[in-house]
């Protein structure tokens, strides 16, 4: 299996294979047509409150992951989101964030690889 990251502002391509947004927010200026997403799983994201004590600050970075991976092993629709990678060949998650270090679909990378 193949699994990648890409920003969701980043052209399409045939190549991407399985899409897979992982916001849980629809990320704004894209439409549901040009965003190609065949599988939308916000309920993996992270919590509301989660997401706005990260702020995207590289200094909490450390603490988001543990606080984050914490949420998806309470929660069964991690194991979900990993049946679904693994029926795939090839799967991009996708996320709307503009550090592409510093982000959720970077945990879930992680966890999946």
């Amino acid at each position: 299996m193949v699994l990648k990251l890409k920003r969701i502002y980043e052209d399409y391509s045939p190549s991407d294979g399985y899409r897979i947004l992982t916001e849980r927010l629809w990320p704004r200026g894209i439409s549901k047509e040009d965003a190609h997403i065949d599988l939308w799983v916000k309920e993996v994201a992270p919590s509301t409150e989660l997401r706005k004590w990260f702020n995207h600050e590289d200094a909490k970075w450390d603490e988001f992951q543990e606080r984050y991976k914490k949420e998806l092993s309470e929660s069964h629709h991690f194991e979900d989101l990993r049946r679904i990678v693994s029926s795939h060949e090839n799967v991009t998650l996708i996320f709307s964030s503009k550090n592409e270090s510093h982000n959720n679909a970077v945990v879930l990378y992680n966890m999946l690889k």
